[in-house]
């Protein structure tokens, strides 16, 4: 496994080496260890899988506020998806800059995203499978959102959302 820093601090792109043989493969999406000798204190306490039938699903941009912060892990298992993390951090010097990638299952990259970013997504191809390694357990009614589309971000996505949840729709704008 290879973890890259990018070019908003915390954030990080994980690479899974995958090991073949007459059997298939075999990739380790997160090791402790790995995450320790790179700086990132995240330990996974929950995993989700998101299933999104319809190419060009739009879910994002969420986040929840300290003390219920959520660092999370996120791959690709089937599909592909275009996957964006902003900085809502008011103290860091990348305050409302995103960074987005592509992860799809070929390439066995995910991206690590820390506490005090928001977190959304665009399938790129249909029946795209997401896999979340959370570090929170999930607890209702503390999420939060902005809107995938406010020009005080200036996110470029890749296309216009197909599918999009009424809530994620009407997020509203930051002010300046």
């Amino acid at each position: 496994m290879r973890i890259s820093a990018v070019s908003i601090p915390g954030l990080a792109v994980v690479t899974a080496d995958a090991a073949t043989d007459e059997r298939g493969s075999f990739a380790r999406f997160y090791c402790a260890e790995t995450f320790a000798a790179a700086g990132l204190g995240f330990t996974p306490m929950q995993v989700n899988l998101s299933h999104n039938p319809a190419r060009h699903t739009l879910r994002g941009m969420h986040y929840q506020d300290p003390p219920r912060a959520e660092a999370k892990l996120v791959h690709v298992t089937r599909g592909a998806i275009y996957d964006v993390a902003l900085d809502l951090r008011p103290a860091s010097a990348t305050y409302r800059r995103w960074f987005g990638i592509r992860l799809d299952a070929a390439s066995l990259t995910g991206l690590f995203i820390p506490e005090g970013f928001a977190h959304g997504y665009i399938t790129l191809e249909p029946d795209s499978d997401v896999l979340y390694h959370m570090g929170r357990i999930f607890e209702p009614g503390f999420g939060k959102g902005v809107r995938w589309n406010d020009p005080a971000f200036g996110i470029d996505w890749p296309a216009r959302p197909a599918v999009i949840s009424e809530r994620d729709a009407n997020y509203p704008n930051v002010a300046g």
